[in-house]
Parts: C-alpha cells; structure tokens; sequence
C-alpha cells in the first residue's frame, strides 16, 4: 500500500525535497510515485536512538526491573492483520491487540533497591529467547515474581520472572487472550495467576467471506436511543461471529507449581477479578443480542461472583443493551455500575447505582448510592453513602476509613467524604473545589499495596492521611507529601520539591516514611530515580540515565504571561532553538502549537505554571523539532473558552478562540522574538479544528498544519470534546462551530494529515477528506497527506518521519521562505 499525498492550488504543483545541503529543501518535480520522506538532520538520528528503559519498583520496593523498550515500530510491523471488532482493535494472529495499540518491551534487568551506586553497574540481566518482545509485566503481591506476556509466531505465552534468581520459564503455551482483557490475574496469595485463555479446540475462525444471504438491517421503532460516534463497531452477522470467535476466552487458573485447571464455561469475560481473600471471582460477561451502533462494554452484561470452581454464588445484575443513555457526561445507565471489590476487605462487593435514573433532567435530592455486600452474600446490601453528584471512585483506607469522590461535569464540581465503612449509611465532607483549578490541588492519597497486591491508603504514625500532589504554583510545579487530618481537613507539608526541582515520590522504604524512592528531573537533567532520606536530605543514585536527544540541550524555555482583551489571563512556553541571541538574530519564525479547552471559571482558566524545571525533549511526531531547524515555538498558549454564568462555553467558541489567539501572536512579536508576519498555527485532534477556525476566521497566521482533526460537527451530531447537546439542541453552535460551513473563508495554506485507521471517537478520516475536497473545490491552497496503517496518533517509524517531513517542508515553503506580506 502506497502513501496517498494529495494537493490543491500551490502545492498541488510541487513537492519540496530534502537537498544536500545542509538540510535545506529545494523545490523539485513531484515524484510519479509517493515514498516515505525522512526528516531533515538531526531530527531522524533523534528518532533513531534508543529509547531511555522504564523503570519499574516492586511492591515491596526492595527490587528496581529496568524494561527495555522497542524503538518506533516499522510500517511492516503495522501492517500485520487487524479486525476493528465492538469498538476493539486485535491481532488475530497472536490474539492481542493490534500493532498500533501495544508499545512492546525488548528485555529487563533487575537491581536491588538498597544497593546504592554500587549496584549500578550489577544489574541481573534476565535471559528470554532471542528476539523476544513481551508486553504486561506485573509483579506478584509478595514480590518474589515477574510475569509478562511473550509474544510468539501463533500467539501470547504466559513467562514469569523468579527475582531472587533472575531466571525466566515458560508457564503456558501461547494461549493467552487478550484480545478484551488484561490478560492475566495474580492470585492474591501469589501462589499462581487467573488467565484469560483461548479455549481448547476452538478452531479456526469463521470463514466470513461467503457472499451474502440478505441486507443488514437496523430498526428503531421509535425507540430514543441517542449515541455518540463510535469507531470499529460490529457491523454484520459475519462481524458478529468473528467477536464470538476471539473475544471468548476460558477461565484458567495457572499455578507457579502444579497442575493447571479451567475455571467455569469459556464465555465472552469483559472483566474478571478475584477477591482479595482468593475464594471468588467477579466476572462481567457481554451477552447477545450484540449492537452494531455501541461497543461492546455497552452490550447486554452479566455481572456475576462465582466460586473458584465456577460455581455461581451471586448474580449481581443481568444488563439490557445500553444503547439509549443520553450523551450528557454525567448521564449514567440504570442498574449497578462500577463494581468492583473493596480491597481492605476480604470479600465485600461495591457498586453504584444511579437513584434519577441516570437523566440529568430528574430533580432529586441525591443522584448515586454506593452499595456494600459481604460474602457469603446473602444479607441484603448496605448504604455506603448517597451523593449529591455522580459517583467518581472510592479510595479503601482501613475499617473506619475511606474516601468517596463525587463530580459533577457542568460545574466541574467536586466533593470529597470521609467515610466509616463499618458504621456505613453517612459521610462527612472532606473538601470541595473545581476540580479544574491547579493552584488549590490538595493532591490524591497516597496508596501501597497491601498483601494481597492491592492498593489502600498509606497513613503517618498519627493516623493522618497521606497526600501526594503535583504542587501547582504561578512559579512552577513542585511536587509534595502532606499528611491530611481526616477530621479537619487540614493538610500539614512534610516535603516539597526543590525550586530547581521536578522531583516526586514513587514509594516508601520503611515503616515510619522516613526514606522514599522518588524520581527527579530539572530543565537540564533527565527523569531519574533515586533514594532520599526526608529527615537529613541525603539522596542516593539508583539509576543514571543520560540524555535522549543532547542536540536539544541548548534549546531555552520560558513561561510567558499575557491577558485576553477581557482580562482573562493567558500563559504559553516560548521556545528557542540553541544558540538564538535576539539582539542579533532578530524575530524568528514561529509555530504555535495548542488545543483548546472549556472552563466555568475564569480564574480557572487563567491560572498558569512555569516548567523550567521540567526535562523536556521530544519524541514521536512532536512539533518541538522544528527547534532544530531554526523555528521558534511557542507551545501551548493557553486558548481557554469559557461559560460565565451557566452558559455554555461553546456559544462563543470563535469569538473566544479568535481573541485567545490574537492576545498569543500580539504577546510573542511584543517580546520581539517572532515576526507577525511568519507564524503559523497548528496541532492534532481538537487542535487540528482549532487551527482549521482560525485561518477561517482570522488572518492572524502565515499558515497552519492541521493532524487528524474534525472539521464538520454535523457528523458528530450526538456531542464532541466537551459539548453536551446535541445538534437539534444547539443547531447554530454546531454550524458557527465547523470550519467545513467556513471552507470559502479559509484563506491561508493549510496543510492537512490523518491516519487512515483513525479510530478516535469524531475524527473520522472522512473529516479530512471532505474538508479537503471543500478546499480543493473553492480553490484553496491544501495539502492532503493520509497515512496508511496509522491511527490517531502515529506509530510506524517512515510514518513518523515522513509527517516531521511534511511539517518542515510545509513550515519552509510557508513561513521561513515566504514572500514578504504585501502592502494593504
């Protein structure tokens, strides 16, 4: 399959290619045959170097695994055979998920913890056949393994990793399926694994190839049944078949010593858990009749607790299709939802139910209950606690504590409650806020494993509530660990990053939180972990990870502040390629890079952090390598669209966007770093219909560089980002909103690029390429680049190269190169 690059108007003409010199792009002939271009120098040697490995700690924190990562995967590896099967994406041949869903890992090393610098160069490499790629390593409860999941010519094999001796084994053949799941479950006493297998003798897969028998046919019958955009839906009895065929699995409990057993009869599992005392499990099972407009977590379900031998011993809830629940974000489907195991607790279930029904527009007192039940299961079920908001999880603490969380979306409310769960029925309000704001951000409990592998609250000897936060301040982020009084609410500081510092906590070494690992970073230096004693200061080096990409060392960054003409404030990052001196070099040209957002509260909305203490470098198809080839970037200058007063933001979406984006170019070309005549706009997904709107609604950009966008939301007719009505109920919204109803307006190139297996909800490849005929048809100046194999975001290394080509080439014809603006 070949790159299709299509162009209108200027473009259409000529294709710019890489020249010898320097990097540089002289313009040639367009090729009879498109091929994959690469970027220009260093761009590619940066993309081509080894990734930084992943570190991971163990439960207990005493071991340090060091994951090995695969570099950008080929356009071949892409190109293995993928079904788009109930909203889902799979390999058939190994029955995981598709290529462009699984970041692979290559090898794995263990270190001791508290071995210090002198273990550095000691890791223990662990042998795995040559070649191998695994995926989902996760640790046993008590540590002392490894599992991961290996992939093999005809499917997925189950290893697991003993850490005191670094050795690897095989457990299973390539049976495991995970094609819904995760995989694979420890068993909470570390004894063996819960696997999700394909079942014995299943065959090959239905031949879907015959011609058909009839029409495909849907029929509503007046039923209201609205629904967002979904993508990779089942579309006909043969879809239908082949989700039957590799989405059923067999229950299979795998030991690390002994003899392997099946649990139960294989089914359709979107979801199986065992509880923490291991003498159940929830399961959550899609049922036909199978729907061709929902994925398949919206399918009939039944949610059952079986015994180990697949005894059933509760049905919790048997799920009509849910293909009828409105589009509002806090709109919820009757019947129990989010259920899951307590994890202080043996065996107690929790769930949620809706007490409106799940309709928004039900006027109560409370909208969710939180339910409790014990095993054995046969006493009726408990209140936990009823909320005034929908339900946003719990946090388990101990017997007489947890943390319940409610939000409300149109408010962007949120209330924290203490509660007793061995006094259940009431909860005392811990804190409210916007949960948008940064500035006020108490941070989230910080949990540890308990023996059983799962996560509960860690508290000080005084009993208070650990608390970790990103730490949001006008003057950066500094992360920090607090102890909360849960009676009070009052947060006591017991450590906070330096102010050249981005350094955060990631585990506790001792019982009294004295020595934690924590991993730091600064502007110049790499993310790496390390021991920090709280008491003295003193750190210890565990792992030494140099720079990715040195040729961006010698870029700068600054946080520059600036106010909307309605005093709304206003932040974004300005970078300068290395060596940049203003006095001399003068005003650059610049891409600005940015997506869009909706607030209710404008100082919300203005609150802004610097990050000169952050390390950052690009990876993918990241606009900040255009540094490399002499380009300012401004990056993310804030393009907040408010609702004052409960209107909704987007009724003056282009007003505030156009503002937003005037304030960002008068901001940077007062500073005298750019030149208002040689900027360009751009950015992916939502950014992408932000940079569409503005060349059609302003003349403020030299050009822009739209990836993967949406650009007519009457084909998003049920809602999109963060608008909640529908089409018929904001009909003008959607229309002002579309930069298709504003294709004749659009009078600066714009370069265009989608993945041709997009598979984001709303963006659509058709959204391009329609936008684009529009262009082309009003005589525009366009170019049109699809990408085979890639999805939303592009995977494949000539897909990634090539779209940094576009972009550079693009932003050189455009803005470097472009002729001065002519007089009015």
């Amino acid at each position: 399959m070949m790159m299709r690059v299509r162009g209108a108007g200027l473009a259409l003409a000529t294709v710019l290619m890489a020249s010898a010199a320097g990097g540089a792009f002289a313009q040639t002939a367009a090729p009879a045959v498109s091929v994959y271009q690469q970027p220009p120098s260093p761009i590619a040697d940066i993309l081509d170097a080894k990734p930084t490995p992943a570190p991971m700690l163990s439960p207990d924190r005493k071991t340090l695994v060091l994951l090995d990562r695969s570099n950008l995967p080929s356009i071949k590896a892409l190109a293995e055979p993928m079904l788009r099967l109930a909203g889902a994406r799979i390999n058939p041949r190994n029955n995981g998920l598709a290529e462009s869903r699984v970041s692979w890992l290559t090898g794995l090393s263990l270190q001791a913890v508290d071995g210090g610098p002198d273990q550095l160069g000691r890791a223990r490499v662990v042998a795995l056949p040559a070649e191998a790629r695994f995926t989902a390593a996760r640790f046993s409860p008590d540590a002392k393994s490894l599992a991961l999941v290996l992939d093999r010519p005809t499917g997925l094999e189950l290893w697991v990793v003993d850490v005191a001796s670094a050795r690897a084994r095989k457990l299973t053949d390539p049976v495991v399926n995970m094609t819904g799941g995760s995989g694979y479950e420890w068993l909470p006493d570390s004894s063996g694994l819960l696997v999700e297998a394909v079942p014995a003798g299943r065959g090959p897969a239905p031949d879907v190839t015959a011609a058909p028998t009839g029409p495909n046919i849907e029929e509503t019958a007046g039923r209201l049944a609205p629904v967002r955009t979904y993508q990779d839906l089942l579309s006909n009895p043969g879809d239908e078949a082949l989700f039957d065929h590799y989405f059923t699995s067999q229950l299979t409990l795998v030991p690390l010593n002994g003899r392997v057993r099946t649990i139960g009869a294989p089914a359709v599992y979107l979801d199986s858990a065992v509880s923490p005392d291991g003498q159940y499990i929830l399961h959550e099972i899609a049922k036909r009749p199978y729907s061709y407009v929902v994925p398949d977590d919206l399918f009939p379900t039944e949610i059952v607790v079986t015994d180990m031998a697949g005894r059933v011993v509760r049905t919790i809830a048997d799920l009509p299709l849910r293909d009828d629940v409105p589009t509002a974000f806090d709109a919820v489907a009757p019947g129990p939802r989010s259920v899951s195991w307590r994890a202080d607790a043996p065996a107690t279930l929790t769930w949620v139910e809706a007490l409106d029904g799940g309709d928004l527009k039900r006027e109560v007192e409370f909208r969710d209950r939180v339910f409790m039940q014990a095993a054995p299961f046969t006493d009726e079920p408990v209140k936990l606690i009823d909320l005034k908001e929908r339900f946003g999880g719990i946090v388990w603490g101990r017997d007489a504590l947890a943390i319940v969380n409610s939000r409300w979306f149109n408010t962007r409310h949120e209330t924290r409650f203490v509660v007793d769960p061995s006094n259940p029925g009431e909860g005392r309000v811990l804190l409210q806020r916007n949960y948008q704001a940064r500035y006020d951000n108490p941070g989230q409990p910080v949990t540890q494993p308990n023996a059983q592998g799962r996560p509960v609250i860690r508290f000080d000897p005084q009993g208070r509530i650990l608390m970790s936060g990103a730490g949001a301040t006008p003057q950066g982020e500094f992360p920090f660990l607090a102890a909360m009084d849960p009676a009070t609410g009052e947060s006591q500081r017991l450590w906070t990053s330096a102010d050249t510092d981005y350094e955060a906590v990631v585990g506790f070494l001792d019982a009294d939180g004295k020595r934690v690992v924590t991993q730091r970073e600064t502007r110049l230096d790499p993310p790496n972990l390390q021991i920090r004693d709280l008491t003295t200061g003193q750190t210890t080096a565990l792992t030494q990870f140099p720079d990715p990409a040195p040729q961006l060392a010698g870029a700068t960054r600054q946080l520059v502040t600036y106010e909307r003409a309605d005093g709304v404030k206003l932040s974004g990052t300005l970078y300068l390629p290395a060596g940049y001196d203003k006095d001399r070099d003068g005003p650059l040209p610049m891409l600005m890079w940015a997506y869009p957002a909706e607030f209710t509260d404008a100082a919300v909305a203005g609150q802004t952090v610097d990050v000169q203490n952050r390390f950052v470098r690009p990876g993918g198809s990241s606009h900040l390598f255009l540094l490399t080839q002499g380009y300012a970037i401004f990056d993310n200058p804030s393009m907040p669209i408010i609702g004052k007063d409960g209107a909704e933001p987007n009724d003056t979406y282009v007003e505030q966007l156009v503002a937003d984006a005037k304030a960002a170019v008068d901001a940077v070309v007062a500073m005298g770093v750019a030149d208002r005549d040689r900027i360009a706009v751009g950015g992916h997904s939502y950014g992408a219909f932000m940079t569409a709107n503005l060349l059609a609604h302003s003349d403020l950009f030299k050009t822009g560089i739209a990836r993967s966008g949406a650009y007519n939301r009457t084909l998003t007719p049920f809602g999109f980002q963060a608008e909640q009505r529908n089409y018929w109920e904001a009909t003008e919204v959607y229309t002002e909103m579309s930069p298709f109803t504003y294709a004749n307006k659009l009078n600066e190139p714009i370069l265009l690029i989608h993945g041709e297996a997009d598979d984001n909800s709303g963006t659509f490849p058709v959204q391009s390429e329609r936008f684009y005929a529009a262009l082309k048809g009003l005589g525009a100046t366009a170019r049109y680049v699809t990408l085979p194999l890639e999805a939303h975001g592009y995977r494949a290394r000539e897909s990634v190269g090539h779209t940094l080509w576009e972009m550079t080439r693009w932003m050189d014809q455009y803005v470097k190169n472009a002729p001065p603006k002519p007089a009015e």
